[in-house]
C-alpha cells in the first residue's frame, strides 16, 4: 500500500489534470514556484495548511476531498474484479457488454 502522502500527492495531480491546469499554472495561482508542485504531487513533500486551503480554492474542492483514498481504493478493486469476469466472457457476450456499455456512457 502506497503512503498517504503519495497518495494524497496523486488526488493533487488528478485534481490539477481535471482543471487542465499545468503545474507551473497552478503554482501561479496559489503562489508557490512550480517545483513545489511537483514535489507534493510525487509524494516527496507535504504543504502547508495555508496552501492546502489554497490548492483547494484553485482546484474548486473541498480539503477533505484531497484525503478520500477510500474510493480510490474500491474502484481499483471494481476494475479488477470486472477485469477478471471480462477474461472469462465467449466472445458473444462481450459484444453484448460492449454495446451496453456505449449505450450506458
Amino acid at each position: 500500500m502506497e503512503s498517504k502522502i503519495k497518495l494524497f500527492g496523486q488526488k493533487i495531480k488528478e485534481f490539477r489534470k481535471k482543471r487542465r491546469l499545468t503545474q507551473e499554472q497552478l503554482a501561479e495561482i496559489i503562489d508557490v514556484d512550480y517545483q513545489t508542485i511537483s514535489r507534493i504531487e510525487t509524494g516527496y513533500y507535504f504543504t502547508s495548511f495555508e496552501n492546502l486551503t489554497k490548492l483547494a480554492d484553485a482546484l474548486n474542492v473541498e480539503i477533505k476531498d484531497f484525503f478520500d483514498f477510500e474510493a480510490d481504493e474500491n474502484t481499483e478493486k471494481i476494475q479488477k474484479e470486472l477485469s477478471e469476469c471480462i477474461k472469462k466472457m465467449s466472445a458473444e457476450k462481450l459484444k453484448k457488454l460492449s454495446k451496453f456499455i456505449k449505450e450506458f456512457l
